[in-house]
């Protein structure tokens, strides 16, 4: 008999999956039926961790324990992908027009940087928050690693929270040697399904592990020669956290190209631009030369940081192109 389900990707290794219906976490293998595709999509991964699908497999007549059968020499078939109501998409970095999926059905997405070891790129940062509001993803900005530089660079912490936070972002600072931050996050991530992202060598499997220690993504070293680091995890993966909740892990991100967003949309995805653009002389204005622009006002007398605006101006540049 031909059963059919709905569950969760929880790893995506190509042409190969895991499903799991959660909230029940009982991982089995799937493979794609055909050649799905989703509509009106250039995408290079039709199916994302954290997708719900249709999957059907064929078991004996009478069978209450199907999940049982369900192995690698005889996965489920993925049938359908059904609608995201929400998902992060870069640009590939091949200088192709195809995209990448991170992830989708999103409750939030932990972005983690650290402003030393390796430096922090704000233009990196504010395309991936951009993303995230172009596609409905709730994000909140983790700051690791904060006992390496609390006591030297206690001025620059605050200015990283005074820019993130005017702009209405919420900031919360971790370190997996001293566990600050940790509690917290592992509190918010109940009963959620949280995507962390960011660059490579920032910590973010070392920091899964420390909101459990059941857990073992890989995690690794800083290289010396450039202070950057070296990808870790190379596929997308959904963990069962033991006291609730679902963490994906993502490999460690070096560019991240802006996809589908027109020049002349891209200052409504910054927030603080947003609220003060109905104030314009001019609309529509692109906060750059027109007389009158209440952003550009915004940003001479400091309520509008100088790096957010900088960021935009990048986008504004930025070669379709983009590595």
């Amino acid at each position: 008999m031909l059963v059919k389900g709905t569950a969760t990707v929880i790893k995506n290794a190509g042409s190969n999956f895991l499903l799991s219906e959660l909230p029940e976490w009982r991982p089995f293998p799937a493979v794609l039926k055909g050649k799905i595709r989703l509509k009106e999509s250039d995408s290079t991964n039709p199916i994302a961790v954290g997708d719900r699908v249709n999957y059907e497999i064929d078991v004996p007549e009478g069978t209450e324990d199907y999940k049982s059968l369900i192995t690698e020499n005889q996965p489920a078939t993925i049938s359908e992908i059904l609608d995201r109501k929400n998902y992060l998409i870069r640009k590939s970095t091949n200088l192709s027009r195809q995209s990448h999926v991170i992830a989708a059905n999103l409750d939030m997405v932990y972005i983690v940087v650290s402003l030393y070891f390796p430096e922090i790129k704000l233009p990196f940062l504010d395309r991936i928050l951009v993303t995230c509001e172009v596609y409905g993803v709730p994000v909140t900005i983790v700051m690791n690693k904060v006992d390496l530089y609390r006591e030297h660079a206690t001025e620059y912490i605050q200015y990283f929270h005074d820019i993130y936070e005017n702009a209405g972002y919420r900031v919360v600072e971790t370190s997996v040697k001293t566990g600050e931050g940790i509690d917290l996050l592992r509190e918010d991530c109940k009963g959620k399904v949280c995507l962390f992202s960011g660059e490579s060598g920032v910590g973010k499997s070392s920091l899964i592990k420390a909101l459990d220690p059941a857990l073992d993504p890989k995690i690794g070293k800083i290289s010396i020669a450039h202070l950057q680091g070296k990808h870790t995890t190379s596929l997308y993966e959904m963990y069962n956290l033991t006291n609730g909740g679902w963490i994906i892990d993502s490999p460690g991100i070096r560019g991240f190209g802006l996809v589908s967003l027109e020049k002349a949309e891209i200052a409504l995805y910054f927030p603080e631009m947003l609220k003060l653009a109905q104030d314009c002389r001019f609309t529509p204005c692109t906060h750059t030369h027109e007389p009158g622009c209440a952003v550009k006002t915004a940003v001479e007398e400091g309520q509008i940081s100088t790096e957010r605006y900088n960021s935009y101006l990048g986008m504004l540049e930025e070669d379709t192109k983009f590595r």
